[in-house]
């Protein structure tokens, strides 16, 4: 092979091993193929072995050329790198063979009426882009107008023009606090098309790439609800001819309708719609006989031609048997019994919304009337019975009651089971009522039961994700007995439920922040690392603890917890290394360790110090890392018998010698990596942590795979297997039985590859991972019908 095509060999491969390496993207997998290529880099560089994870387009181009040399100098250099560089596009043949046709759009309403003239222009605007790309199209108006009823009802009405699927989101563009960034919705609509969570990059851009990569070639809807502004949405727009774009924002987002965006206003609905609506929510008896039609024609026109105003006062009517539409009328109309009382507490005119939202409120139960107020006191994303019973102080059933009451007049629509959300008109009427009706004493004292509900909720649900981690904070004293509990099944339900609530959780923060519950917003932010650490969720994470880190701060100075500040940053830094940001994630940890030098906390500087010397390991600075990590152990003996801490040290040495295993590895020293393997092994055993242990008997199979030593590897990977297995974890587990396939293809044992290939096949499509299944499968095709057949 010539010197160009080498480098054209090699160098793709570069850029696909070490892109997304510091977050650990690519899995397993894809770390092991890293820790090689950076021992390939080592053994041919100049500079003693030195070499540094390159992270920009300049660094890969020269370790391309450092390998490209190696392998021109040494034959088995070269045999080395072509066998990493076959592995490594069986990571691209690992793209989901499968054709997914996501199906997010939500159901529609039976009770939708008119908007013909808008599906018409569509229908026109689809035709004219026939074979083409379609600019997005617009729908705006005020709200409450029906923008996202008749964006849903068109989209299942021109279905047949998607045959390849729809992709939704709710933008949450109400308030710039609540608006989802564009990196969060791409990472739904990636996972939706088929890409396993661990596989989606963590920054916007490359997002972006993947996404408009995946929807070439498809014909597709996309439709984006509620956007708050031009710079939410463009990073989600793609060029693909068939696929359409359709945007609801109350914004009129000039940005977009300047590159080309179609826009389309939406009205009021015309007298006749409007009363066809009313009678569709009331009941088509209701508005019967002359008389009836006459008063509802006149509430109608109170209500302006809105349909959420004339859905929430059909909801009203169709609720209550003897409510006439003339006093309907004379409410909304601010006669005797009207509206006088909401200009006067309001300072603002009445519209048709929020006339009909206030006369719907003053028919509430004191109760119901009570939950609808302080359940609004802050943005949650959404209202669960939980968050309602402790905002009203109420016990969890009647909030389960009340609301469902709120939610039969239309002033909370249930989005989910048990799971409600405010429109935020109606939410804006809420807070006002619960500053006029409660005051700000209330309003906060609504807020920090929530606040604490939600730090309880995830403080416990944390202690089963990750039951042997060290913790900080008065919260974990309260669900002490749930600590003894390492049930996995129980571990991945409490995930689950952290991540059903992470934008509630995330919210709480905020809320906490607000509010100046400093010792709650630290606190909440260590609850989260669980869901964080197992998830990603990388610009939540950072967004989160930049607010614990200043609340940790705060707290300090004013005889708070004086650890806490260097906890926050060490979390901090690893959200950044999740976020691929080295330099960041670096300078924080300094400051972690700093910190908590302050402090006298040996344990958290440990940690820090730990945090970095994994920071090293990931940009194949192994030297240093292994030099972090025996510091880490170093303070760790600081800590006397009885100390904070001392509870968590067997844990905490164990995972430091299983780090500093991986170090002297990344050295090639075979030796000295397998004996302190051996090390940790033990002292995980000692402990009962199952996972860990069946992490470092793969480590142990890979080092003595490396090492050349495939038989007793093997041995290694038989008590991987036997343990992943039983701890219920999938991945590792499909990643422990393609190590033992490799083994098998050391060993020249073809039968044995296929039969541990075939059983990691069988793992990864029960897991739902698709790549990997894909990659298997390609590698086993190989095994039976020889190499170059694997793509």
């Amino acid at each position: 092979m010539d010197a160009a095509a080498l480098v054209s060999f090699v160098g793709p491969t570069v850029w696909t091993v070490t892109s997304g390496v510091v977050s650990g993207i690519t899995g397993d997998v894809g770390r092991r193929l890293a820790e090689r290529m950076g021992r390939l880099a080592r053994r041919a560089g100049d500079d003693g072995g030195a070499a540094a994870l390159p992270t920009d387009d300049a660094g890969r181009a020269e370790l391309t050329r450092r390998l490209c040399e190696g392998a021109r100098a040494s034959p088995e250099f070269a045999r080395e790198l072509e066998a990493l560089v076959r592995e490594a596009r069986g990571l691209e043949a690992g793209v989901p063979a499968r054709v997914v046709r996501p199906r997010m759009l939500p159901p529609g309403t039976a009770a939708f009426t008119d908007r013909e003239a808008v599906r018409s222009t569509l229908e026109g605007f689809l035709a004219e882009h026939t074979g083409r790309t379609a600019p997005p199209v617009l729908l705006t108006g005020p709200g409450g107008i029906g923008k996202s009823a008749t964006a849903v009802h068109l989209g299942h009405a021109l279905e047949e023009h998607f045959p390849d699927g729809q992709l939704y989101a709710d933008l949450l563009g109400g308030a710039t606090a609540t608006a989802l960034s564009p990196a969060e919705v791409l990472g739904r609509f990636l996972e939706r098309l088929g890409e396993s969570a661990r596989d989606i990059p963590p920054d916007e851009a490359r997002r972006g790439d993947l996404f408009r990569d995946r929807m070439a070639g498809r014909r597709m809807l996309v439709l984006l609800d509620n956007a708050h502004s031009p710079a939410q949405v463009e990073p989600l727009l793609v060029a693909a001819p068939g696929t359409l774009t359709l945007v609801t924002s109350r914004h009129r987002l000039e940005g977009l309708v300047g590159r080309g965006a179609r826009p389309i206003a939406l009205g009021p609905l015309s007298a006749d719609d409007s009363l066809r609506l009313l009678g569709r929510i009331a009941g088509p008896d209701r508005i019967s006989g002359a008389a009836a039609e006459s008063g509802a024609r006149a509430v109608a026109a109170r209500c302006g031609g809105i349909p959420l105003a004339l859905c929430t006062t059909g909801a009203r009517v169709a609720v209550r048997e003897h409510l006439t539409w003339q006093t309907v009328d004379r409410q909304l109309g601010g006669g005797p019994g009207g509206l006088e009382g909401v200009r006067a507490t309001v300072d603002e005119d009445v519209d048709p919304v929020r006339a009909v939202t206030e006369a719907t409120y003053a028919e509430l139960s004191e109760r119901g009337a009570r939950v609808y107020r302080l359940a609004a006191a802050w943005d949650w994303a959404e209202v669960t019975v939980p968050l309602a019973a402790r905002a009203a102080d109420l016990a969890e059933d009647e909030a389960r009651a009340l609301l469902a009451e709120l939610a039969e007049v239309h002033l909370l629509e249930e989005v989910a089971e048990e799971r409600y959300r405010y429109h935020d008109l109606v939410r804006r009427h809420a807070r006002d009522r619960a500053e006029a009706a409660d005051g700000p004493r209330a309003m906060a004292g609504a807020v920090r039961r929530v606040v604490t509900w939600y730090l309880g909720f995830a403080a416990e649900a944390d202690l089963r994700v990750i039951p042997g981690r060290w913790r900080l904070g008065p919260a974990y004293a309260r669900p002490a007995g749930v600590a003894a509990d390492r049930d996995p099944e129980l571990g991945r339900t409490a995930l689950a439920a952290l991540r059903r609530e992470r934008h509630n959780l995330a919210a709480a923060v905020r809320a906490a922040e607000q509010y100046g519950f400093d010792d709650l917003v630290w606190q909440l932010c260590e609850a989260l690392w669980g869901l964080h650490l197992r998830l990603g969720f990388h610009e939540q994470w950072v967004d989160t603890h930049l607010r614990g880190v200043e609340a940790a701060r705060r707290c300090a100075e004013a005889f708070g917890d004086p650890r806490a500040e260097g906890r926050m940053l060490t979390q901090l830094g690893f959200a950044y290394l999740g976020q691929e940001k080295a330099a960041e994630a670096a300078e924080v940890l300094e400051r972690a360790a700093a910190a908590d030098e302050r402090a006298g906390h040996h344990r958290g500087r440990a940690s820090a110090i730990e945090a970095r010397g994994l920071l090293s390991l990931k940009l194949w600075r192994y030297e240093d890392a292994e030099r972090r990590f025996a510091q880490a152990q170093e303070v760790l003996g600081r800590i006397a018998p009885g100390e904070e801490g001392a509870a968590d040290l067997p844990r905490a040495l164990a995972l430091l010698e299983a780090h500093r295993g991986r170090a002297l590895c990344g050295q090639e020293r075979w030796a000295e990596a397998a004996e302190t393997l051996h090390g940790a092994l033990t002292r995980f055993r000692e402990v009962g942590d199952g996972y860990n242990t069946g992490r470092v008997y793969m480590s142990l199979g890979e080092t003595r795979l490396d090492a050349g030593e495939a038989a007793i590897a093997r041995v290694c990977l038989d008590r991987a297997v036997e343990t992943m297995e039983k701890e219920g974890a999938a991945l590792q587990l499909g990643y422990a039985l393609e190590l033992r396939a490799g083994c098998a293809r050391a060993l020249a044992e073809p039968a044995a590859e296929a039969a541990d290939l075939a059983l990691a096949a069988g793992v990864y499509e029960a897991a739902g991972d698709a790549r990997s299944l894909a990659r298997v499968r390609a590698r086993a095709r190989e095994v039976t019908q020889g190499p170059g057949t694997a793509g």
